[in-house]
């Protein structure tokens, strides 16, 4: 989970949240680069005392600031869509589990267990006990293996809900009537926190989930 201070992206908890961060590492050079460069050349323009009244045009320039933003795009691009099938390929998963949001819990079913069921509410602050954490824990937690494929079927009763854990790399959307998949695999044990991300009601940001590997 996120603690005081924590200004980078958590701790990976799965392979795809592993490409996510490198991804997000290139991006930033990129980005840092670019941001360099530009400021050291508008910083250079405020000292140069350089004019050419017959300056008309430079082609050569205009090529090279016209080609250079799509080859860097492409250095952006390419890793980005690789990255987004890997994130939607479905790897024949030995844990199948249902999340239905509700207005302000979720409920999961097991259905390869004898369709095992149960709802996860938020524990108030005033039953939290002192290594609990206030407004991220559940009373009743999703237990899932590690090191196994493990795939997960999100929608929800009411309006559009988000099952987000940052840890594990996994946001999918839960809209009622639709049923949408993704898969992830855990490769440590842990407590895993997540909230739902979408703002669909008062009191919404209060639907914790919580996943013990």
């Amino acid at each position: 989970m996120s603690t005081w201070a924590n200004l980078g992206l958590q701790d990976s908890a799965s392979p795809l949240m592993e490409q996510l961060i490198f991804f997000h590492d290139h991006a930033l050079l990129i980005l840092v680069m670019i941001t360099v460069l530009v400021g050291y050349l508008m910083f250079m323009l405020f000292f140069n005392n350089y004019v050419n009244r017959f300056l008309l045009h430079g082609q050569l320039i205009e090529m090279i600031w016209t080609i250079l933003p799509a080859i860097i795009l492409l250095f952006i691009a390419l890793p980005s869509l690789r990255l987004l099938y890997l994130l939607d390929e479905i790897n024949e998963p030995s844990v199948t589990l249902k999340s239905i949001g509700h207005q302000w819990y979720w409920s999961y079913e097991y259905s390869d267990f004898n369709n095992i069921e149960f709802d996860s509410y938020m524990i108030p602050t005033n039953e939290l006990s002192t290594d609990g954490f206030r407004l991220l824990d559940v009373d009743n937690r999703i237990v899932l293996p590690m090191n196994s494929q493990i795939r997960i079927l999100v929608t929800a009763a009411d309006v559009i809900h988000s099952w987000t854990i940052p840890a594990l790399g996994v946001k999918v959307d839960g809209t009622p009537g639709r049923s949408n998949q993704t898969n992830f695999f855990i490769n440590r044990p842990g407590l895993f926190y997540g909230q739902c991300s979408e703002i669909c009601g008062a009191n919404h940001s209060l639907m914790p989930i919580v996943i013990e590997s």
